[in-house]
């Protein structure tokens, strides 16, 4: 692997670590709103992205928890997402890419996008579907506004995935027949 693309890899891989700790970090700040709108609402104001739900929660519980759910889930597999990306690069052979371990982190990885876009589909629809019943859930679109997005790259993963599973396939029946 010649210097360049080892710089631009190790490059990327920082950047998939700054990735994953803000998107960490946000879902840890998300969690502590969700806990202190239960528990103590009136300090919602203070805390990360001043969410604060607590009229749909006196409103409808059964909404709150929904929509809070969706969103806990969805930054939750972002992290993760972002986790596989990261003990994909740390523990890929660049010499020899086609292992069974990529095979597998790739198909997570798909798993993973996928499920991000399709949640965050069905909870755009929730919200619009709440809006029409009296329900006003205030910038709640910045978690959901990509689905589509999520959605096409989830499939190109997964379509990835699959040549490389082929992929590895044919080098363990090569290495068989050496």
């Amino acid at each position: 692997m010649s210097k360049t693309n080892n710089f631009v890899f190790w490059g990327l891989y920082t950047i998939a670590w700054i990735i994953f700790v803000g998107l960490s970090i946000e879902a840890g700040g998300l969690i502590v709103n969700f806990f202190f709108s239960l528990y103590n609402p009136e300090f919602v104001q203070n805390l990360y992205q001043k969410m604060d739900l607590t009229e749909m929660y006196n409103d409808s519980r059964l909404a709150f928890f929904g929509v809070y759910s969706f969103i806990l889930i969805i930054s939750i597999l972002k992290a993760c997402l972002f986790y596989t990306v990261i003990r994909l690069m740390h523990k890929m052979d660049l010499s020899k890419p086609f292992d069974t371990f990529v095979a597998r982190q790739i198909s997570k990885i798909s798993y993973y996008t996928l499920s991000i876009g399709l949640l965050s589909c069905i909870a755009r629809q929730l919200i619009k579907n709440l809006m029409h019943h009296g329900f006003v859930p205030d910038n709640l679109n910045q978690f959901w506004a990509d689905s589509e997005a999520f959605i096409l790259m989830g499939a190109v993963i997964y379509i990835i995935a699959i040549i490389f599973k082929k992929g590895v396939d044919i080098q363990n029946e090569n290495d068989l027949t050496v």
